[in-house]
């Protein structure tokens, strides 16, 4: 329910005041003295939805334009025609005045929004290369990104084009920002004693999960831009959903930099492209949405006009997306392959295990690991198979067993692999308590490459390394 205050010019009190009468609106009316040519003030409490008609209704009573009116949200409203109102305007619409002193509100001042930019990047950057979520959280929660990626969809779809310029302005200034702050620090943290000098950024998860976007992710932003337009719309939930919009934009950004820092120009511009993607999809689903919920332009005039940059706008940022989305549907498809291949592997391997191992009397399958992904999908490379058997200290290990395991997979699958085969030599005792198994072995690795010895003394189900050499 909202409260309507608007001053009423001189000599059209009663065409006013005839206007709510016929709408069925309750109203107060009080002399206005402070200004000139104004002759009262009437206020009115309106159901949300039925601000805009009402206000426009008003307008053609003989509101003028250097009139002002204020709209107030109120808590309750006693009156016997309330619930004819509500019938009357159902929904949760706010009008396009109020969407415009919001999406205003929600765009904070350069100053402000740089330097809450630049903070979540540094936060989320030290999440990314902590590989903690929290983190990463904490960060989205700093970050200002929801104000300018709404205030340029309330700008075009209002004809205010200083708004909608801006707000495309801080969006792509912004995440530039937020790609050279990580970049920034990755350089910077590499020579201090903050991350181990070996630190390989493919291997933190955080930063891996945003180097091989997918479809899901246009999902991701797609419904943040939704979300963060019904937020605005309704005025419900917008400081949850800014969260949402950025963890679609800010991580992404602070794995590009991260990218450039280490040297990782295909990480940079696989979480550019994740970065822009989603930036185009948060903007043309706001912008949709709020053309379909019927806001206008605030001047009659400009609706022609609101429609022809509102159509270019999304042609251009649809045929964005369709065209990253090539990228996207091709980490998809590798990605996949590759785990369908991954798949396809392991349960070979365990197929013909016992076909493989035949004659080789007492030999356990232990484990079974397959190192393949996009990457190497795309590049042909070969999949890494590695196995560990079990097998009694007195029975004596094939040395051609890798090699049949190679050939059997080969034929198989059709892939070519490279199988690493690991013997767990293992010494029994005859009495063992219920819950404690004493074993004494060697591990040994066979491969079609090399040979590996490693020692193992395992006791109570522990297992510690004492030694290796590789010949």
């Amino acid at each position: 329910m909202r409260l309507v205050q608007v001053l009423i010019p001189e000599g059209n009190v009663d065409s006013v005041l005839t206007t709510l009468d016929e709408q069925g609106i309750d109203y107060a009316v009080f002399p206005e003295i402070s200004r000139g040519g104004f002759e009262a003030m009437v206020q009115f409490p309106i159901p949300i939805s039925g601000v805009e008609q009402i206000m426009d209704e008003l307008e053609r009573a003989g509101i003028r334009d250097d009139s002002y009116a204020i709209v107030l949200s109120t808590e309750t409203v006693v009156s016997q025609r309330i619930a004819a109102l509500e019938a009357r305007f159902p929904g949760l619409r706010i009008s396009r005045d109020e969407l415009f002193a919001r999406a205003q509100d929600f765009a904070p001042a350069n100053s402000t929004f740089f330097a809450f930019l630049i903070l979540s990047t540094i936060i989320a950057t030290t999440g990314l290369l902590l590989d903690s979520a929290a983190t990463i959280i904490g960060a989205m929660v700093v970050a200002p990104l929801m104000g300018p990626a709404i205030s340029a969809s309330v700008g075009t779809v209002l004809g205010d084009q200083k708004m909608a310029s801006r707000g495309v302005k801080l969006q792509i200034s912004g995440l530039i920002i937020a790609i050279l702050i990580g970049a920034a620090m990755g350089l910077i943290v590499q020579h201090t004693i903050l991350v181990p000098p070996d630190l390989d950024i493919l291997g933190i998860p955080q930063v891996a999960e945003r180097t091989s976007p997918n479809f899901l992710s246009l999902f991701l932003a797609l419904g943040s831009g939704i979300a963060g337009a019904i937020s605005i719309m309704r005025g419900t939930g917008s400081s949850l959903v800014g969260v949402a919009i950025a963890v679609a934009l800010v991580p992404p950004a602070a794995t590009a930099g991260l990218g450039l820092a280490w040297g990782y120009p295909l990480v940079a511009l696989a979480a550019t492209v994740l970065v822009v993607v989603n930036l185009l999809a948060i903007n043309i689903s706001a912008l949709v949405l709020f053309y379909l919920s019927g806001f206008k332009p605030l001047e009659s005039n400009q609706h022609q006009g609101m429609v022809s940059s509102l159509r270019s706008r999304v042609a251009i940022i649809a045929v964005g997306i369709v065209v990253l989305s090539v990228v996207l549907g091709g980490v998809t498809w590798t990605t996949f392959q590759a785990e369908s291949i991954r798949g396809e592997t392991q349960s070979t391997v365990e197929a013909i295990f016992d076909e493989v191992a035949t004659g080789e009397q007492g030999v356990v399958l232990v484990d079974i690991s397959v190192e393949y992904d996009a990457t190497d999908y795309i590049l042909n490379n070969q999949i890494e198979v590695n196995i560990i058997l079990g097998l009694p200290v007195d029975v004596e290990r094939n040395p051609e067993l890798a090699q049949l395991f190679d050939d059997f997979l080969t034929e198989r699958t059709g892939h070519d692999v490279i199988v690493r085969i690991g013997f767990i030599e293992e010494q029994v005792s005859e009495s063992i308590p219920a819950d404690v198994t004493a074993t004494v072995g060697v591990i040994q690795h066979q491969s079609v490459a090399s040979h590996t010895d490693v020692r193992l003394v395992q006791s109570a189900g522990e297992a510690f390394v004492t030694d290796s050499v590789v010949a």
